[in-house]
């Protein structure tokens, strides 16, 4: 009897100190504490994500409280190869886009993370100018992968897919990935950076490291290859 009791001591403490240690995370770092635009990318940011994925409530009132302005989609048919679910068109986040962007309710909120939480604070480490706009080829695309006739569909073709090719500054000056990717400069290292911190937040990252296909933009999506290249 006594024995139990013992045991039964010892588990109560290491849970109570196991509470307390969560308790004691960085928001960023706690996989219990609700998800928020203000917080820095951390270790339990893209688990908490990856939830919204399956808790599309959470998702669009993660999107509210973040000022994040949007157009909810009606659901297409699910028998349909392309179309999407728990789905918007972006109207305005921290920063404006070159392109019309329709996607995914997750990959907006990653979307948004990524503006405030990786390429506003990169442009303010690496360049002497914050960013004003974001280049990109678009999101939501009936397509297969790589364009081909056949095969697998895209992500895009869910709209769980962006493209994204370069930034602009309030100087008036550009990066893109074709004319400063792996440059030995502050644009080159700005761009890695930012893929660098992509890759915490999305569940693939492709670019020009991964083929000559992603030479000129990053291709980031929701889906958990845990590829980053």
């Amino acid at each position: 009897m006594i024995k139990w009791i013992v045991i039964g001591f010892w588990c109560l403490a290491l849970a109570a100190i196991g509470y307390v240690s969560w308790e004691r995370l960085p928001p960023e770092h706690n996989p219990f504490v609700p998800l928020e635009i203000d917080q820095p990318i951390g270790l339990a940011t893209e688990l908490k994500l990856s939830r919204m994925s399956a808790d599309a409530p959470a998702c669009f009132e993660f999107l509210d409280t973040s000022l994040i302005e949007y157009t909810a989609l009606d659901d297409t048919p699910g028998d349909e190869p392309c179309g999407f679910r728990n789905a918007l068109t972006l109207d305005q986040s921290a920063l404006p886009y070159n392109a019309t962007l329709r996607m995914t309710c997750p990959l907006t909120a990653a979307l948004a993370l990524w503006e405030r939480q990786s390429v506003v604070i990169r442009a303010e480490e690496f360049l002497e100018t914050p960013p004003v706009r974001v280049l990109s080829y678009g999101s939501y695309s009936c397509r297969r992968l790589y364009g081909r006739s056949t095969g697998r569909y895209s992500q895009h073709a869910t709209g769980n897919a962006v493209d994204i090719q370069g930034f602009e500054f309030a100087d008036g000056s550009r990066i893109t990935l074709l004319d400063d990717w792996e440059d030995d400069s502050p644009e080159g290292r700005f761009l890695t950076a930012v893929r660098d911190d992509a890759c915490k937040l999305f569940g693939t990252v492709l670019g020009p490291d991964y083929n000559a296909a992603h030479a000129d933009h990053f291709h980031m999506d929701m889906s958990r290859t845990g590829l980053c290249r």
